[in-house]
């Protein structure tokens, strides 16, 4: 899981180092050739921009035809922190207790691979997209969430864990209503994104380290959602924004005394 998220960490790094090159490209070019007055550039295929610029008078439009569009894609990549949020408090209630969790090392990592969506005009774009999503909750008290049990179940172990965590990953299907602004006059748009997310569990996992029996991995449903629904916002400048995230069903099925737990998360994204 390390190696995926440092992979996707710097394929995101890659992706804004080359946008800010090309946009300062673009502009050193445009500037050898727009000295004075107000250009406007028409391109089917590629954004119009009307530029007047550095030290000129800076005004520019993008301009990008309707059409479908879809492909392979890595956008949207998510780091941020999962919280767990137990019949609308914060505060678990004393049957989730054994779910208590360190705040800061509980995370939820995403990303999209595929696109597929029309685009409108020049401000708005509805998409839906295919990724992946894991909720990594990383637990306080040295327990064992049990495979196979008819409900949520663990044990307490005579066990001092240097790790252990509690996952889900997901394949997450996002709805999405892209509306952006015009660019500034450093060429770079905002971005407001919002819709419906659906997402498919594919596994639960358990992963412990200790000094006694070594790193461990347990993989199993351990009573997760198999199907979970709920809401996606962004905002962003450029490729760099945050999200929120917050899910309408149980995190857990087929466990009654989990009745009410949901999960929320929020952090920062990279890639519209």
């Amino acid at each position: 899981m390390k190696r995926l998220i440092l992979t996707a960490i710097i394929c995101a790094a890659a992706l804004g180092l080359y946008a800010h090159a090309a946009e300062i490209d673009t502009i050193k070019a445009r500037k050898d050739t727009v000295k004075h007055g107000y250009h406007i550039f028409f391109d089917k295929k590629k954004p119009a921009v009307d530029s007047a610029l550095m030290g000129d008078t800076t005004k520019r439009k993008y301009h990008k035809e309707p059409g479908f569009s879809y492909g392979i894609t890595f956008a949207r990549f998510d780091l941020g922190l999962a919280t767990l949020v137990d019949n609308g408090s914060f505060k678990l209630s004393p049957q989730n207790q054994f779910l208590n969790y360190r705040s800061w090392k509980t995370c939820n990592v995403a990303f999209d691979v595929f696109q597929m969506g029309y685009r409108f005009n020049s401000s708005f774009k509805i998409y839906a997209a295919g990724g992946f999503d894991w909720t990594l909750i990383r637990l306080r008290n040295n327990i064992t969430i049990q495979r196979g049990t008819p409900t949520l179940t663990y044990t307490t172990d005579n066990i001092n864990y240097d790790k252990n965590r509690f996952s889900a990953s997901y394949f997450r299907i996002p709805l999405s209503f892209d509306f952006r602004t015009s660019d500034d006059n450093f060429g770079t748009p905002y971005h407001f994104v919002f819709g419906p997310e659906f997402g498919i569990l594919l596994d639960g996992r358990v992963k412990q380290i200790s000094d006694q029996n070594g790193k461990q991995k347990f993989d199993g449903g351990y009573h997760f959602a198999k199907y979970r629904y709920g809401a996606v916002a962004r905002v962003g400048h450029g490729i760099i924004g945050i999200f929120a995230k917050y899910y309408f069903n149980d995190m857990f099925q087929d466990s009654p005394a989990q009745k009410g737990l949901k999960n929320f998360s929020f952090g920062f994204t990279v890639g519209f």
